[in-house]
């Protein structure tokens, strides 16, 4: 058996070719194949989930899906006409409270349109963001840019995503399901920073910003206005209303738990494995 995995060589894609190709054969699609780095037995191939008619989909049985609405269809359509008899796509808890419904829930829509098996993996806030947003400063000078140190969140590690999804391209019993994996209990700012502190050794200091202030810096770090202003709570999802998190009822649902039969990595252990990525 061949999975196809698109989005190899990002934070969860990587994990999933890695974990797969111990049990089986594993294709994995990047835009930039030399720039890859997986076990020998990985077949590493060059494609376009932009341009769909640039995926080798002969042969693939199974497909890790990670695309964009204006392809979608397109790829969905061409998986199924070269046999393809499962998708597992890489969604959003936003689909799940009903926050998105102009990027990954047309996804999951053109999946389920296609008629063959599928699988939803619809993680929440992905721990792995916080390399991009408070690594530079960390490494600089020990100090994180956040206007509000006491904001609670409740980040994933990216392995529990990966996780799921092996399980669900592996397994039987997950066809037609949609798992949405919020992470492990909710956490302050300052907690999660306290928790890099202690891996890096050193104690991290909040910089004194306001939200205009910190959201002038995430941009100039590279993120999009629209996603800095989402996290940064300006904005809802996509553009739309904000969410007023001090609100909001964190809660550890028991989906991860149910796939694999064990807990959520803690943002302890994430931190542990990215210790490298704040040095």
């Amino acid at each position: 058996m061949t999975i196809l995995v698109t989005g190899a060589t990002g934070n969860v894609g990587r994990l999933v070719v890695r974990e797969l190709a111990k049990h089986t054969g594993v294709r994995a699609l990047t835009r930039n194949p030399a720039k890859a780095s997986f076990p020998a037995n990985v077949e590493v191939v060059g494609g376009n989930l932009d341009d769909p008619s640039s995926i080798p989909f002969e042969g693939v049985e199974k497909l890790y899906l990670f695309v964009h609405p204006p392809t979608a269809e397109d790829v969905v359509a061409r998986a199924v006409k070269a046999g393809v008899r499962k998708i597992v796509t890489l969604s959003s808890g936003a689909v799940t409270y009903g926050y998105d419904r102009t990027h990954h829930l047309p996804v999951e829509q053109a999946v389920e349109a296609s008629g063959i098996p599928w699988t939803h993996v619809r993680p929440g806030e992905f721990a792995v963001n916080k390399i991009d947003l408070w690594g530079p400063s960390i490494r600089a000078d020990g100090t994180i840019v956040h206007p509000n140190p006491d904001e609670f969140g409740q980040p994933i590690h990216e392995a529990d995503i990966a996780d799921v999804a092996v399980a669900a391209l592996l397994e039987d019993g997950h066809d037609g399901k949609a798992y949405t994996l919020s992470g492990p209990p909710q956490l302050t700012q300052r907690e999660m920073a306290r928790a890099i502190g202690e891996v890096v050794g050193r104690e991290l200091r909040f910089v004194d910003v306001t939200v205009e202030e910190a959201l002038a810096y995430y941009i100039s770090l590279g993120w999009p206005e629209e996603i800095a202003r989402y996290i940064l709570g300006l904005n809802g999802y996509e553009g739309g209303e904000a969410v007023d998190f001090a609100d909001y009822e964190f809660v550890v649902r028991p989906d991860f738990e149910t796939v694999t039969g064990k807990p959520y990595r803690t943002f302890g252990q994430w931190a542990r494995d990215h210790v490298a990525d704040f040095t």
